[in-house]
């Protein structure tokens, strides 16, 4: 079983604690559309960077009711 040789320093455990907190996430809006989505990610439009990447048929497109 490994034992540790010294105590740790609240400094030194803070330190290494420091890179756990939660980060929330990046969003963008997108130019075309002005819907706001994940940085790198398509809209839900299927708009990445302005352009359509992605077509939806009519009937694939859910409309919120």
């Amino acid at each position: 079983m490994a034992v540790q040789k010294s105590r740790v320093t609240p400094s030194k455990r803070g330190m290494r604690r420091g890179h756990d907190k939660l980060k929330s996430r990046t969003l963008s809006i997108e130019s075309e559309t002005g819907e706001t989505h994940l940085r790198h990610h398509v809209s839900p439009e299927g708009f990445y960077r302005g352009k359509e990447v992605v077509q939806f048929d009519e009937k694939e497109v859910d409309t919120e009711e």
